[in-house]
């Protein structure tokens, strides 16, 4: 017969060789034995452990339930397996929790009587550990969300971002990258972690060979499982020299416009799975949103700025160009007076020049506010690009170089001749002031997507900072020295490319360079011709011409009038368009209507042009304005009658009076 088999040995390793964590608990709730799982579950030492009341390793907020669930099991002490309930859950030595299942076995024959917990951790199990990490993303996503939401400045989002992503994914870092306008560089936006990859605000090229590059050109989530058996880009020195072996790069982009992108590296292959994907493509969504908001309403608010500008400057126009006409009228009778002599020719013509340089300044005004009258016509853009070229080759300094690059097949535009060419000098002057040294002045021009043609001019000079391209556009803005600019430049610019139905836009950085870039809608063949050939100006005017002239400021009336005479034209004034449509009606023996746009709070001078046509179809007419919100109709379809500018010369008249007439 075998010897008996001293089994307390075997029970001991048995108890500590177990690998769930085992406790042998009597039946006040202190702990007896303990076995090394216990230990690393819970956190404690065994010592610690001995002793220690069960109460402890639950937590605060369901603490007194547990005593009275322990007081009960005790009186009934009965065998309980695992998974029998749910969601149960551990207190550790520092206060963290881990989900566990337990299984309470009591001890037969034990007195005291002692109860075996079996505890067993189940966070590790594959599905447990899944759902864990879905909800720690979502709770992630939902603080961002939150501080999207609240926050109306993206900037605090943008660095907290990275962090949560490191945080929440527990990988050494995060950096969150921003697409440059010019679609050629990342700029490193912020930076979360341990990891020493990239410097805050430095550039990158945009480069397919690389993953950033290759993520954005893709427009999706590209992962780096293990970076010693990537092919498809060179891993990058600085993350061999800190131990990167996985990374995942997902774009931000709206509508297919790229943005930037967020990238997390991790030192474990640990970064592979579609949860993760999904969680970062969740924060880059809440970003490019917040972002895309911030974007709209700095928009918005920039554009009611300027309309609001633009109404302003607009309103003063129409009231000085009424002045300016009767001033340089007056003057120009007064200079052709030959009584006049000495000093005081002097001081008129010295006026006279006054007079157009200030209708010169409310011309930039009218631009910018989007209310000049344009005569749109085809222009051929490669001529014009390489006529005005040839011209500031004379002019500039001989240290700026001038190159014009049209592309053969650049289709002309839609535009006022002489108002883009003066944009184009605009631009130009403002790229030669930049540039005191000397530079590279370019001109380009190619037809691009939507029907448009891109006219670009670039420079090499001073560039501009973030502060100063913002207010770019805004009237009588300027960084010149004072008296060496109005602030006006630009801001025709714009004015003229908006009313053009086109768009304008600006890159430019400092020590870098500015680029202005006007998109123009195409000219097309089956465009109406917008004005009389240029011939009808230069026709002499038919004797005894008989005009109805239509003028609701007095002085402005007389002085149209005297030119009216002067030109041997037989004229009749009324003060507003009701007046004229009773003499129409009366008399009616006119060959020509001369009409103001804006007559007062009565009918305006296009609605008595209809009405004066509809009476008389064979009718010339002819509109003056300086100031032109009342055509809005215009902005949808040209209006078919010649519009004489104010202030106007005599000679500016007769030549509107002929183009007016060989149009009917």
């Amino acid at each position: 017969m075998p010897p008996a088999l001293d089994t307390e040995p075997i029970h001991r390793a048995l108890f500590a060789a177990y690998p769930d964590a085992l406790l042998l608990v009597d039946h006040g709730g202190s702990i007896v034995l303990a076995n090394p799982a216990a230990s690393e579950l819970l956190g404690y030492t065994a010592d610690e452990l001995i002793g220690l009341s069960v109460d402890v390793l639950v937590p605060d907020a369901v603490r007194a339930r547990h005593g009275e669930y322990r007081a009960a099991y005790g009186r009934s002490p009965r065998a309980r397996p695992m998974g029998a309930q749910m969601e149960l859950v551990a207190r550790r030595r520092d206060g963290s929790t881990v989900m566990v299942e337990i299984a309470l076995s009591p001890l037969a024959g034990t007195e005291p009587p002692l109860v075996v917990a079996a505890i067993r951790g189940i966070e590790t199990y594959p599905r447990v550990k899944q759902a864990l990490h879905r909800a720690r993303y979502s709770e992630c996503v939902a603080e961002v969300g939150r501080l999207a939401v609240d926050s109306r400045d993206p900037q605090p989002l943008l660095r907290h971002v990275p962090a949560a992503a490191a945080r929440t994914l527990d990988v050494d870092g995060a950096v969150l990258y921003r697409l440059e306008p010019n679609g050629l560089e990342l700029r490193v936006a912020a930076i979360a972690g341990n990891v020493d990859v990239e410097r805050e605000g430095a550039l990158l090229p945009n480069r397919r060979d690389t993953l950033h590059g290759y993520a954005l050109a893709h427009d999706r989530p590209t992962v780096v499982a293990d970076w010693t058996r990537e092919t498809r880009f060179a891993m990058p020195a600085a993350y061999g020299a800190q131990g990167i072996t996985s990374s995942i790069a997902v774009p931000m982009s709206d509508r297919g416009h790229a943005m930037g992108l967020l990238a997390v590296h991790a030192r474990k292959p640990q970064l592979s799975g579609d949860d993760e994907i999904h969680f970062l493509q969740s924060l880059c969504n809440v970003l490019t949103s917040s972002l895309q908001r911030a974007e709209s309403e700095e928009a918005l608010a920039h554009s009611q700025r300027l309309e609001s500008v633009g109404q302003l400057t607009g309103g003063i126009a129409h009231d000085f160009n009424n002045l300016l006409t009767i001033i340089q009228g007056n003057l120009q009778v007064l200079h052709e007076r030959p009584e006049l002599q000495g000093n005081a020719q002097e001081l008129v013509t010295s006026a006279t020049r006054a007079a157009k340089r200030a209708g010169e300044l409310t011309g930039k005004l009218l631009a910018f506010s989007r209310r000049q009258l344009l005569q749109p016509a085809r222009v051929d853009v490669a001529a014009m690009l390489q006529s005005l070229a040839d011209m500031l080759k004379r002019t500039l300094d001989q240290r700026v170089r001038i190159d014009v690059d049209a592309a053969p097949d650049c289709p002309p535009v839609l535009a006022d001749p002489g108002q883009l060419e003066s944009a184009l000098l605009n631009i130009a002057i403002n790229a030669r002031d930049a540039m005191p040294e000397g530079g590279g002045l370019s001109f380009s021009a190619r037809a691009v997507d939507g029907g448009e043609v891109a006219i670009a001019v670039n420079d090499t000079g001073s560039g501009m900072s973030d502060e100063v391209r913002e207010r770019a556009f805004e009237p009588f803005f300027t960084t010149k020295a004072k008296g060496r600019g109005t602030g006006l430049g630009l801001s025709t610019v714009y004015g003229f490319v908006k009313q053009s139905k086109g768009t304008v836009e600006l890159d430019s950085t400092p020590g870098r360079g500015t680029t202005v870039t006007m998109r123009l809608p195409r000219w097309h063949d089956t465009e109406a011709p917008t004005t009389v050939h240029d011939a009808a100006a230069g026709a002499p005017l038919p004797r005894h011409l008989k005009v109805l002239l239509v003028e609701d400021e007095p002085e402005v009336r007389k002085v149209i009038g005297t030119f009216l005479t002067d030109l041997g034209v037989v004229y009749t004034d009324v003060v507003d368009g009701e007046q004229a449509l009773a003499w129409l009606e009366a008399d009616g023996d006119v060959d020509l209507l001369l009409s103001d746009v804006a007559l007062g709070p009565g009918m305006r001078g296009t609605d008595l042009a209809r009405s004066a046509r509809q009476r008389d179809p064979d009718l010339a007419v002819l509109l003056m304005s300086g100031f032109a919100p009342e055509l809005i109709d215009a902005d949808a379809e040209p209006l078919p009658w010649e519009l004489l500018p104010k202030p106007c010369t005599r000679e500016d008249l007769a030549a509107a009076l002929a183009r007016a007439l060989a149009a009917r």
